[in-house]
């Protein structure tokens, strides 16, 4: 059965076979193993991480999704307390940026290796 792109990054799949796990803990609030992967796929073999510095390039996508978090966080905060101060707004952007910095980490790593790796159904 085959496993959309979007279903392979939200549950951090493998982006060559979409099987195999790409991160070692389950959980994207283990903050001590949240950053751990294999060094290859365990059902295809297929190597993460290409060349050193490999992963310095997720910062692109890491930004663009602390942006499009923030700007849903400011639209939620101003739907639910229109006539909030500055500080509400920078508050409020900030607590969820670092609440959902490990989300973030991790979508940002699968789209990078996405960017990246095509799709084998084969495999």
């Amino acid at each position: 059965m085959k496993v959309s792109l979007l279903t392979s990054i939200l549950k951090g799949k493998c982006p060559v076979c979409r099987k195999g796990d790409a991160f070692l803990a389950k959980s994207i609030y283990d903050i001590k193993n949240m950053g751990k992967m294999p060094t290859n796929c365990s059902h295809c073999g297929h190597k993460f991480e290409r060349e050193p510095g490999y992963w310095t390039g997720a910062m692109y996508s890491s930004y663009a999704l602390t942006v499009a978090f923030s700007v849903a966080i400011f639209v939620l905060t101003f739907v639910i307390y229109p006539a909030a101060s500055s500080w509400i707004y920078i508050v409020a952007i900030s607590v969820g940026i670092v609440i959902l910095a490990p989300l973030t980490f991790r979508l940002s790593r699968m789209i990078w290796m996405n960017f990246f790796s095509k799709y084998d159904a084969s495999k």
